[in-house]
């Protein structure tokens, strides 16, 4: 029988205060998980724990900094002792900056790196040890189609996702045979606050130009939502996937697989 249950399970997952992070957590609660998860400050920590309690979740917030591995630790070690060891990891913590290359300080570059790309081999790090004593764990790296593509104004986010799908697939490679399967999920365009910007109507009244660029792009003709994102955590969450390693799983309304419409 597929077994789906994540009941016993413990599941951390970073920068899960809102948006994607959040419904993957909602999900893998859902299924029977346990939810740590962790922000940069005590006012989306409290706001956090509220959306989770309206939903009859019983999350643990954690203020923590994912690219200061001390920070890290000691944030895992806690976790730990309340909840038990993690069998579900979820590097969700993310940034994009949209600057043309040319124009991008190198600090900012640094910055995407540290956070999208830096960050989840800190929070794998520490969280593989135990998982390999307890004989099995599940690591799931959020991706992006920029793992795959290029784009203006994106030379950063693109450079760390495409580092990130490479991480996945050598954390595969290295702790496999642990049973630790360690696989990606790589979002479309998903409609959240992040990419607000880039649906906001015109003064005019008209789509904004990348509104209409996605959806002409998009076979499904509309734009992700974060719900489109709780099966893919919970399969590879669970032991549903337990054959499954190294892989990158595209949930883009099948955008990677299109061409684009001929012009008219």
């Amino acid at each position: 029988m597929i077994n789906f249950s994540l009941e016993g399970k413990v599941a951390l997952v970073t920068g899960a205060a809102y948006g994607i992070g959040f419904a993957m957590a909602q999900a893998l609660a859902e299924a029977g998980a346990r939810i740590a998860f962790n922000c940069r400050s005590k006012e989306h920590l409290e706001k956090a724990l509220a959306d989770y309690a309206a939903l009859g979740i019983q999350a643990k917030g954690y203020i923590c900094d994912v690219t200061r591995e001390d920070k890290v630790k000691a944030m895992i070690a806690d976790i730990e002792k309340e909840l038990g060891i993690i069998d579900i990891l979820v590097n969700n913590a993310g940034i994009i900056k949209r600057i043309p290359m040319i124009e991008m300080s190198v600090e900012d570059f640094r910055q995407v790196v540290d956070i999208d790309l830096n960050a989840p081999f800190i929070v794998s790090k520490a969280v593989i040890p135990s998982m390999i004593k307890k004989g099995h764990g599940k690591i799931i790296n959020i991706c992006s189609m920029m793992s795959e593509l290029g784009r203006e104004t994106v030379s950063a986010y693109a450079a760390a996702k495409g580092g990130l799908k490479m991480l996945t697939r050598n954390i595969a490679s290295e702790y496999g045979e642990y049973n630790i399967q360690c696989n990606g999920i790589g979002p479309g365009y998903i409609a959240t606050p992040q990419t607000a910007p880039l649906r906001e109507p015109q003064a005019n009244g008209s789509r904004h130009p990348f509104d209409s660029f996605i959806i002409s792009k998009t076979p499904a003709a509309r734009w992700g939502v974060p719900e489109d994102l709780m099966g893919p955590v919970v399969f590879l969450a669970s032991d549903a996937s337990n054959f499954v390693n190294g892989h990158i799983l595209y949930v883009d309304g099948g955008i990677l697989a299109y061409i684009g419409k001929q012009p008219s």
